[in-house]
C-alpha cells in the first residue's frame, strides 16, 4: 500500500476546522467544504495539478460556531447542489455555491446541531445536543427521532431500506425505521462520536473509548479495532472501498486496511476533529489549529519539498501538554536518550518519549519510512500525569469519568470540564464557572450540558353505483354479524352469517363480528393486468366497526357474570339496564343513554382481562353515540379513558381485547369529542399501537391498519406535515411485514391518502416501498389489493 503524504494545506479559517466534507462543483468533484468555529464555511476548489486549492466561496450567517456540514449533490431544484451547516446556535443553514448567506434556515433543534447527513430524494437527517434527531425535507421537519438520553454526536443513513442511524453520548447507537427505533447497539464504553456506512447491512462506529467497531444491522459487533490512544472523533470510508480513515484527540489520522492500521499521520494540532475521503482517493483532515490538510498517495499531487519541510518543522516544534497525552507517569530520569531511536518501532504510529537535555521529545514510528519522526515537545511538570485507566480519563493529575470540551466563547478554544458521576452537576457547573471566571449566566446551561451527557449509565362515502372496496358492497360493513332487531347506525345492515365462536366452538357470539369483508367482484378487473382508474385514495371518511349481535353479547356477559367476584357482578337490574343501553346507543334518533346506564358500562369495563371483552364490544358500539362519545372523550375525562383503553388492549392481554380496544378507537373518530381527543393523543397512540405489529390475531392487525387509515383521513385535510409523516411512516413500517390482505389494503390506502403533495411523496419514496408494492400487485383475491398496489406505485 502506498503511503499518504501531504498534498496541500487549506489556510483561511481563523479558528478550529470542526468539519470537512467533499462537495461537487462544476469544475471538480474533488472540491472540499470546511466548517469552522469562526462561524464560516468555505469551499475549496483544486487547481489543475491538484497540488493547491483556491478558497472560492465563503458562507456565513450562523451566530455561533459551526459544528457540522453536509452536501446535497446537484438535482433539478438545485442544479449546483446545496451545502448545509449545523451550528451552536441550534440552526441549520442551507447555501448554494452562489450564496454567501443562507437560502433558507431550518429551526427546531434546541441545542447544537453537531451532525448532518443527506439521504435519498433530498432527505436531510440532523443530530443535536438536545438528544434528538430530525428528518427534514424541503425546509420542513417530517419526523423527530427521540429515545437517546444524551447528546447525539453523529447520524447516518443506510443506502436502502429507509434505515437511519444515530450515535450518542449515552454510549448507544440506535437504528431507526419510519420514525421508530428498531434496534439499539450496545458495546462502546463511552460517547459514540462518529459513524460510517459500509453497505446495506454493515457500518462502523468510533468512540471516546478509543475503539472502532464494525457492526451488522442485525445487532452483532463483528470486530473491534484498537490503535488510537485518545478520543476518536471522525471516520470515513476510503474512496476505493477497501478501508477507512479515522481521526481523534491523539493528534492523528489513521489509515486502516484489512483490519489493521496501515499508516498513522500525526498533525501539529491537538484535536483532529474531522476527516473525509475524496473521489480521487485523497483524504482531508480538519484540525484545532484552524487548518485543513489534504493527503494523497498520488506522486503527482504530493506537496513540493518546501511545503513538506514546513509541515515537518511545525510537527516537531509542536508543544504537547503532558496532561493531554496518554504518556503515563513521566519521570525525566527514566526516559531513554536519543540513542534509543536506533531501535525500530513495533507498529506504525507507536509513540516514544526521548530525553533531550532538559526537555522531553515525542517521536512516532513510520513503518513505510522505517524511521522515527519527531511529533512534538512534551511540556508540563515532571510526574504530573499518570496513565488513564481503561474506565477513567486523566485531567490535571486526577482521574475522572468524563472530561468534556465546553464551547463557551466564540473563537476561543474549548474549556475543559472534568466530571465524576458521583458529583453533583450543579455544584460542578458552579466550580467550572468560578475556575474560568465566567458569568453566572452560564450556570444553568453548563449544568444541563453535564446532565444531558451523563445519563448513559434516559373512507370516502359511497355514491350511487359506487363499489366500496372495503366490503364489495355500497357501504362499509366490517364483515360483522348484525342483530336484525337493532337499527343500523349510519350504515346499511347486512345479513348475519354463521361464524364459529372462537371461545365455544359454536355459531355463537363473535366479539366485534370478526369476519372478513367480502372481496371485490373479480369481473371488475381489467384485462392484461391493467387496473381501473384509482378509486381507492384519497380516503376522506372514517372507517368504523358498526355491527353487533346484541343477544350473543348479552348472553356472554350473563355467562361471565357468574364467574367474576361478587363485588364485580352485575345485578339483575343492571343487566336489564345494560340491555336497554345497547338498544339506545344503536339508535341515535331515540332516547339518549342515562347516567346510570353509563355507570353500568364503566363497571363492566373493570372486569378481569379474560372476562372484559364483551364489555369492550359494547363500548366499541356505544362510542359512536354522541352522548357516550362526549361523556368518555371530553377534555376532563378523555385522558383517563385513553389510558384505561390502552391498558385493556395492552400486549399482556388477549388478542381479542387488543382488537376491540383498537376498534373502539376507530369508532371514536365518528363524533367531534372523540376526534378531538384522538388528535390530541395521536403521537402517543400511534407509538403505542405499533407494539401490536407482531400480533398473530388477524382482527387486531386489521383494526390497527384501520386506526392508521382514520388518522390518515383526518391528516389529509391538515397542513401538519410532521404529523402526516409520522402516520405515513408508521403505515409503511407495518406494511413491510403484513401478511393479512385486508390489513395490507388499508395500509396502502392510508399511505396513498397521505401522499397528496410533493413533500409527502418524497418521504414515501425514501422508505423504499416499491419492491414491497411490487409483491402485492399480483394479489387477485381480493382484486382490490393488487389494484391498489398498482395505483400506489404509479404515484411513486
Amino acid at each position: 500500500m502506498s503511503n499518504f503524504k501531504l498534498s496541500c494545506v487549506l489556510s483561511g479559517h481563523e479558528s478550529d476546522v470542526r468539519a470537512v466534507c467533499q462537495v461537487i462543483v462544476p469544475t471538480s468533484p474533488n472540491s472540499v467544504v470546511t466548517a469552522s468555529r469562526d462561524q464560516t464555511a468555505r469551499v475549496w476548489v483544486p487547481s489543475g495539478d491538484g497540488k493547491s486549492f483556491s478558497d472560492c466561496h465563503c458562507m456565513s450567517g450562523h451566530k455561533s460556531f459551526i459544528s457540522s456540514v453536509a452536501t446535497l449533490p446537484p438535482n433539478e431544484k438545485y442544479p449546483q447542489g446545496l451545502i448545509v451547516t449545523g451550528g451552536n446556535d441550534a440552526k441549520i443553514n442551507a447555501y448554494t455555491l452562489e450564496s454567501p448567506m443562507p437560502v433558507y434556515t431550518l429551526t427546531g433543534h434546541s441545542g447544537t446541531v453537531c451532525a448532518l447527513a443527506f439521504g435519498k430524494f433530498g432527505t436531510l437527517l440532523s443530530g443535536s445536543w438536545d438528544c434528538s434527531a430530525k428528518v427534514w425535507l424541503d425546509s420542513r421537519c417530517m419526523l423527530t427521532l427521540e429515545g437517546h438520553e444524551a447528546a447525539i454526536w453523529d447520524v447516518a443513513l443506510m443506502p436502502s431500506q429507509g434505515l437511519m442511524l444515530t450515535a450518542s453520548a449515552d454510549k448507544l447507537i440506535k437504528l431507526w425505521k419510519a420514525g421508530k427505533c428498531e434496534r439499539t447497539f450496545k458495546g462502546h464504553q463511552d460517547c459514540v462520536r462518529g459513524l460510517a456506512v459500509v453497505s446495506d447491512v454493515e457500518f462502523l462506529s468510533v468512540s471516546n473509548d478509543t475503539t472502532i467497531r464494525r457492526w451488522l444491522i442485525t445487532g452483532e459487533c463483528m470486530e473491534t479495532f484498537h490503535g488510537h490512544t485518545n478520543f476518536i472523533y471522525s471516520i470515513s470510508l476510503l474512496a476505493d472501498g477497501q478501508g477507512f480513515v479515522s481521526s481523534g484527540e491523539d493528534r492523528t489520522v489513521k489509515v486502516w486496511k484489512e483490519g489493521e492500521c496501515k499508516q498513522t499521520i500525526t498533525l501539529p494540532a491537538q484535536s483532529v476533529w474531522s476527516v473525509c475521503s475524496l473521489p480521487n482517493g485523497d483524504i482531508v483532515a480538519g484540525a484545532s489549529d484552524g487548518v485543513a490538510r489534504v493527503f494523497t498517495t498520488d506522486p503527482e499531487r504530493i506537496a513540493d519539498p518546501d511545503t513538506q519541510a514546513m509541515f515537518e518543522r511545525q510537527l516537531s516544534s509542536f508543544a504537547m501538554p503532558a496532561k493531554t497525552q496518554a504518556f503515563g507517569d513521566i519521570k525525566m530520569e527514566d526516559l531513554p536518550d536519543s540513542s534509543d531511536l536506533r531501535k525500530p518501532g513495533s507498529k506504525d504510529g507507536q509513540t516514544k518519549l526521548i530525553r533531550a537535555g532538559n526537555k522531553v521529545e515525542a517521536y512516532s514510528w513510520s513503518v513505510a519510512e522505517d524511521k522515527w519522526t519527531k511529533i512534538g515537545d512534551v511540556v508540563g511538570g515532571e510526574g504530573d500525569d499518570v496513565t488513564p485507566s481503561t474506565s477513567k480519563v486523566m485531567y490535571e493529575g486526577k482521574e475522572y469519568d468524563h472530561v468534556f470540551d465546553v464551547d463557551i466563547e466564540d473563537g476561543a478554544r474549548p474549556l475543559k470540564l472534568p466530571f465524576n458521576l458521583t458529583d453533583d452537576p450543579w455544584m460542578e457547573a458552579q466550580k467550572f464557572i468560578h475556575r474560568n471566571d465566567l458569568s453566572q449566566y452560564y450556570l444553568e446551561e453548563v449544568a444541563n450540558f453535564i446532565i444531558k451527557n451523563t445519563k448513559g449509565v434516559t373512507l370516502q362515502a359511497a355514491t350511487p353505483g359506487f363499489h366500496d372496496p372495503f366490503t364489495g358492497g355500497t357501504r362499509y360493513i366490517p364483515g360483522g354479524q348484525v342483530d336484525q332487531s337493532l337499527p343500523a347506525v349510519g350504515r346499511a345492515a347486512v345479513e348475519p352469517q354463521n361464524v364459529a365462536d372462537p371461545f365455544t366452538g359454536g355459531s355463537r357470539y363473535v366479539p366485534g363480528g370478526a369476519t372478513q369483508p367480502p372481496p371485490m367482484n373479480h369481473s371488475q378487473q381489467l384485462s392484461n393486468g391493467a387496473s381501473r382508474a384509482n378509486q381507492y385514495f384519497p380516503q376522506t371518511d372514517f372507517v368504523t366497526f358498526d355491527s353487533i349481535k346484541a343477544n350473543a353479547v348479552l348472553g356472554k356477559i350473563q355467562e361471565f357474570n357468574t364467574q367474576v367476584t361478587e363485588s364485580e357482578q352485575l345485578s339483575q337490574e343492571e343487566m336489564s339496564t345494560l340491555e336497554s343501553f345497547i338498544e339506545r346507543v344503536a339508535d341515535p334518533s331515540g332516547d339518549p343513554p342515562t347516567a346510570h346506564q353509563l355507570g353500568t358500562l364503566w363497571k363492566l369495563l373493570q372486569w378481569p382481562h379474560d372476562k372484559v371483552f364483551p364489555g369492550l364490544d359494547v363500548l366499541r358500539l356505544a362510542i359512536r353515540h354522541p352522548v357516550v362519545n362526549q361523556h368518555l372523550c371530553n377534555s376532563k375525562d378523555g385522558d383517563q379513558f385513553i389510558s384505561h383503553l390502552l391498558k385493556l388492549g395492552s400486549q399482556a392481554n388477549p388478542g381479542t381485547n387488543q382488537m376491540l380496544a383498537l376498534r373502539t378507537l376507530c369508532n371514536a373518530f365518528s363524533q367531534p369529542d372523540g376526534l378531538s381527543l384522538l388528535e390530541q393523543h395521536r403521537e402517543r397512540l400511534v407509538q403505542s399501537v405499533l407494539d401490536f405489529k407482531a400480533s398473530s390475531h388477524k382482527g387486531t392487525r386489521i383494526a390497527l391498519s384501520t386506526l392508521l387509515l382514520n388518522f390518515a383521513a383526518k391528516l389529509s385535510r391538515s397542513g401538519d406535515v410532521e404529523s402526516r409523516a409520522q402516520c405515513m411512516s408508521s403505515a409503511a413500517l407495518l406494511l413491510q411485514d403484513e401478511k393479512e390482505v385486508e390489513a395490507v389494503f388499508r395500509l396502502m390506502v392510508a399511505i396513498g391518502t397521505l401522499s397528496s403533495d410533493d413533500n409527502a411523496l418524497a418521504i414515501v419514496r425514501s422508505l423504499d416501498l416499491k419492491p414491497i408494492l411490487k409483491g402485492y400487485e399480483s394479489i387477485t383475491d381480493p382484486a382490490k389489493v393488487g389494484e391498489c398496489a398498482v395505483c400506489l406505485q404509479k404515484i411513486l
